[in-house]
């Protein structure tokens, strides 16, 4: 099984044609990691920003989608959102691996390791930051798909990510630059 995993599109709907075009062609099922619509004060509005447009391409997409609930998202979203935006985390049984998804962590530097022991998931993905980032911690891949549309990459990229599942436990992900497709960074476990 093969998700596209994207987060942070904050309104573009240029950078989730982009990803559908492109890195998402073909892919089994869609997670995004939150902070789908608004832009929010802090940011500038991204390239494309059309709020109303992304909710139609989302609800349009023939791949199905799961999406957690971000900071910058709100329940007027959900209105005209049919996907089910999920609060205060999504969990996904794949392939005999539990994903866990929640936009960001709010609160004592402690409260990934205490979901972790909780919910023993085998992949647990982030968004918020901005900045991709893979890693294995204990039995987890941490992965942030970093944002296509208002990216905090060192060097500007647009990222998102795609995560392969396999029926014999192995896990995979990889970092995309969403312009050109190259793999920046991939993990095996």
């Amino acid at each position: 099984m093969v998700y596209g995993v994207i987060s942070d599109t904050h309104g573009s709907f240029t950078a989730w044609k982009k990803a559908l075009d492109g890195p998402f062609s073909g892919v089994d099922r869609i997670i995004h990691a939150g902070d789908v619509f608004y832009h929010g004060t802090r940011n500038p509005l991204p390239e494309g920003y059309d709020t109303l447009q992304l909710a139609e391409a989302i609800n349009l997409c023939t791949i199905p989608v799961a999406i957690a609930m971000g900071n910058c998202d709100s329940d007027v979203d959900q209105m005209v959102c049919n996907m089910p935006i999920v609060h205060p985390f999504l969990v996904l049984d794949v392939e005999g691996a539990r994903v866990m998804v929640q936009h960001w962590q709010r609160g004592e530097a402690t409260e990934l390791e205490e979901l972790l022991e909780r919910f023993y998931p085998q992949v647990f993905v982030t968004g918020h930051t901005h900045v991709p980032e893979m890693r294995i911690k204990g039995e987890t891949l941490i992965l942030n798909p970093g944002s296509p549309s208002l990216t905090k990459h060192p060097d500007g990229k647009k990222t998102i990510a795609k995560l392969e599942l396999s029926a014999d436990g192995t896990i995979r992900a990889s970092l995309l630059d969403l312009d050109s497709q190259e793999v920046l960074d991939e993990i095996t476990m």
